[in-house]
């Protein structure tokens, strides 16, 4: 907001109205109001249907209260007993995202960190193992004086602690708490029953919205709203009264719908809002706003509505993106192309960073199980730059190595993430420097040249789940380099996740053969980036930078590597 704004004038007038923040925007000013106020708590809970899409709803609430001043953060509660999906695979649950603070969690956060600009950390994805695990070794340690744990008050307890958490030690305006799976599920009780309470106990500073499906059935050419129906009932046989309904659906809704969804839901009219399919799920803010959504919420918990805020820059992104026609034609060479989630951060990165290069973005998903010497020209024909795909394991890892020969040889821009640019590596010295054993002892354990080489603090670790190095870490850029070019600044800091490393023993013979190593751990001395200087873009990295890429800060290292894949 303060980008887009000559002049920024701070009025506390917490004596007139108790209110948090309110944002008054022209083109010349911007005016915040600060006063002080109980942390409001808004609960995004789901019926009918998985999938619907209330980690959009989460965060688009989230950008349309933090626009109008607010500090808002958005957390998660995943219903299954995992501790987190750290151990689970991407078919199941789609990519791990990972947290500065390097806790592997549910790939809503991404969304949130996209849509909102912030960071968030262990606190914002909770499961019900963590909350079990929890429980169980406070009363391991005797905490609960002997008393009998039960699932009320103890279970409901530590959920409620840890929806609180986020409001009374970090001192957010708005905590956003979306709840997994759907009403109904056996497994949600405890958090409905946690939310039951809250809202009995806070009154007006916590509300529920209710995403539910509207179908449409084709046959009777009718929008059906008694599915909408049964969920609200099932909600409120635990207990809560939806406050505000959002309706997904393919279809417009018209007047009659939301009356009576607003009629037989007990809900007032002005709170039922319609949620249609649109291009970009970045337009999803700007259609809740248009029907007042954010206004609906503020009225709610007894905040001042104020003027509606412009959101520039999220328009400027959306007319930029809207405006383009030229295409640019990227790659994803990975094993769980089939589904897309899996690779989730990855895609809304180059979405991202087309857009800021005035292009269109369309992806070409390449099995790498697939990939072979014969068919690898076939398969890249006509695009424009190729990213060497994530991931742990030996299925798949040839064709990867095929894909990042064929890219190098052909000075195709290539981006490798992660196992992507350890392939790059191996492929390089299997290649160049001669070694046709190189490989990774993730893949081959008694290969005689380990390029890629298990982490030394790792040798020691028998346990799966959140053991590998994970989290944001220094590192420091070669100036003149392809990522110094993109970057600006030689020191950066990003997330990692993995387990393995580049050898050390090989970088001086890399080097002499003209693969440099242009990022470095200050303190591991572990190399974090290596990319090829005579090519016109060929950079691998350790790390995950598409985890910090954002809408309306789009990650450097995407924004370059689309705009070399453009000028191929």
């Amino acid at each position: 907001m303060a980008s887009e704004a000559h002049l920024i004038i701070f009025i506390n007038f917490a004596h007139i109205i108790a209110s948090k923040a309110i944002a008054h925007q022209d083109n010349n000013y911007t005016i915040i109001y600060i006063a002080v106020g109980d942390t409001k708590y808004i609960f995004v809970t789901g019926g009918v249907a998985s999938s619907l899409g209330k980690g959009i709803i989460s965060s688009s609430i989230g950008k349309l209260l933090q626009a109008r001043g607010y500090k808002v953060t958005i957390q998660k509660f995943d219903p299954y007993i995992n501790i987190d999906p750290g151990t689970l695979n991407p078919y199941e649950h789609g990519e791990c995202y990972v947290t500065v603070d390097g806790h592997e969690a549910d790939l809503d956060l991404g969304h949130y960190e996209r849509f909102l600009g912030i960071e968030t950390t262990k606190a914002n994805n909770i499961t019900t193992g963590r909350i079990y695990k929890s429980v169980i070794d406070k009363e391991r340690r005797g905490d609960y004086l002997g008393k009998t744990i039960q699932v009320i008050p103890h279970i409901t307890d530590e959920i409620k602690r840890n929806i609180k958490l986020l409001g009374t030690k970090y001192k957010y305006d708005f905590v956003i708490t979306e709840i997994g799976g759907t009403v109904g599920d056996i497994e949600s009780l405890p958090y409905l029953e946690s939310i039951r309470q809250m809202k009995w106990e806070l009154g007006r500073d916590a509300l529920c919205v209710h995403l539910t499906y509207v179908p449409f059935l084709a046959a009777a050419k009718e929008l059906k709203t008694k599915p909408t129906q049964h969920s609200v009932k099932e909600l409120q046989s635990v207990g809560i009264q939806p406050d505000i309904l959002v309706l997904r659906s393919e279809h417009e809704l018209n007047d009659n719908v939301r009356k009576k969804v607003a009629l037989f839901c007990n809900v007032e009219e002005s709170a039922v809002v319609q949620s249609v399919d649109v291009p970009t799920i970045y337009q999803v803010p700007l259609k809740m706003q248009e029907q007042g959504l954010d206004e609906t919420i503020l009225r709610k918990t007894g905040l001042p509505v104020g003027e509606r805020p412009a959101m520039l820059p999220w328009r400027h992104f959306l007319e930029r993106r809207e405006k383009a026609t030229e295409v640019v034609n990227i790659a994803l060479v990975g094993k769980y192309v089939e589904l897309q989630d899996a690779y989730k951060s990855i895609l809304e990165s180059l979405s991202q960073s087309a857009t800021y290069n005035d292009r269109k973005l369309k992806i070409t998903y390449i099995q790498s199980e697939n990939v072979t010497d014969e068919n690898i020209a076939d398969k890249l024909k006509g695009i424009d730059g190729v990213i060497i795909c994530p991931g742990f394991g030996q299925r798949g890892i040839e064709g990867k190595f095929v894909a990042a020969k064929y890219t190098r040889t052909h000075d195709i821009p290539t981006f490798g993430i992660c196992l992507g640019m350890q392939c790059m590596a191996i492929e390089f010295a299997r290649d160049v420097l001669g070694y046709a054993d190189a490989n990774s002892v993730e893949m081959d354990e008694k290969t005689p040249h380990n390029v890629i080489d298990l982490m030394e603090e790792q040798k020691s670790i028998t346990d799966m789940g959140g053991t590998m190095r994970l989290g944001a870490y220094e590192c420091l850029v070669k100036k003149g380099s392809k990522a110094y070019e993109a970057y600006k600044t030689e020191h950066i800091r990003e997330r990692h996740r993995h387990r393995y490393e580049f050898n050390n023993k090989y970088r001086s013979e890399f080097e002499s053969k003209g693969m440099l190593c242009t990022g470095i751990n200050p303190e591991s001395d572990l190399v974090e980036i290596i990319e090829l200087p005579a090519h016109k873009w060929y950079v691998g990295v350790q790390f995950h930078p598409e985890y910090s890429s954002t809408v309306l800060h789009p990650h450097p290292l995407f924004l370059s590597f689309i705009k070399a894949a453009i000028t191929k």
